[in-house]
């Protein structure tokens, strides 16, 4: 092992769902720490204003799906691999919290094959920071006593079984990345019988001041909302607790479509030659 990767340590960090005030105090000395963050695009502009040292090299290696600049996973290993062997103190930076839908094993994978140090910090992810701010427990006596998180991102993860099972059980359901197909979420949902005392919410930019919450029942799903175009992030919930919506809800809801998080054409990436 060479000095450089002797010194060498990434630290990979979620900064919550939005609202900057949810990042945690770890994560916020560890902005203060780095000399170079690698940030996702889910993360609040406040948060790297307000903490990251001001002579820290800020790398925007953002995602959206389908959009011109998205950043490969492949050159975020690069990247990241690039700056701690020159000895740089390094943060991953990621939106929500680390562990949930965020590539992390892919990046964990890089860091353990080179030997480099790392830690890992966690954070409030999406679907907790939504759920808190549309007053929906995600759990509830008489309502549900378990929750899974899931996307349909891609066809090939969820068989025909599986969407049977999640239509018959009383877990509350959490959809990620999954908005732009709700249509096909309900539909196969209420092919197999799901109860139609359960509804649906659609959290659209949770926990910032653009928040808006929309629900409805999944039988009437296309009547409602079946034509709307959910700004991203959105998060979907699924479940009898989302009821409990109307009588708990307390966070203003926002009806603007305006983008609280930078587009990907709007933040400047760094791309290895």
């Amino acid at each position: 092992m060479n000095p450089a990767q002797t010194a060498a340590k990434v630290i990979i960090a979620g900064a919550g769902p939005g609202d900057p005030d949810l990042v945690t105090v770890k994560t916020v000395k560890a902005l203060r720490w780095a000399e170079v963050i690698l940030v996702d695009r889910l993360v609040s502009e406040e948060i790297l204003e307000s903490y990251a040292s001001p002579n820290a090299e800020i790398v925007y290696v953002g995602k959206q799906c389908r959009k011109e600049g998205t950043t490969p996973q492949a050159t975020i290993n690069e990247l990241l691999l690039e700056y701690a062997l020159l000895g740089k103190k390094v943060l991953r930076l990621k939106g929500g919290d680390v562990s949930i839908f965020s590539n992390v094993l892919d990046e964990l994978q890089t860091l353990v094959k080179h030997e480099i140090a790392y830690e890992i910090i966690p954070g409030i992810t999406a679907a907790l920071g939504a759920a808190a701010y549309a007053g929906i427990p995600l759990t509830a006596r008489q309502h549900s006593t378990a929750v899974r998180f899931l996307t349909f991102y891609t066809y090939s993860k969820l068989t025909e079984e599986y969407w049977q099972e999640l239509a018959q059980t009383e877990d509350t359901l959490v959809f990620y990345m999954s908005s732009e197909r709700l249509g096909e979420v309900v539909e196969k949902l209420t092919r197999h019988g799901i109860s139609e005392e359960k509804q649906l919410a659609v959290v659209e930019q949770a926990t910032t001041p653009l928040q808006h919450v929309q629900t409805s029942s999944l039988y009437d799903y296309q009547k409602n909302l079946g034509d709307k175009t959910f700004v991203s992030p959105s998060l979907v919930i699924i479940g009898k607790v989302v009821h409990l919506h109307q009588q708990y809800k307390w966070f203003t809801n926002n009806p603007t479509r305006e983008h609280y998080f930078k587009p990907i054409s709007e933040q400047v990436g760094l791309v290895l030659q």
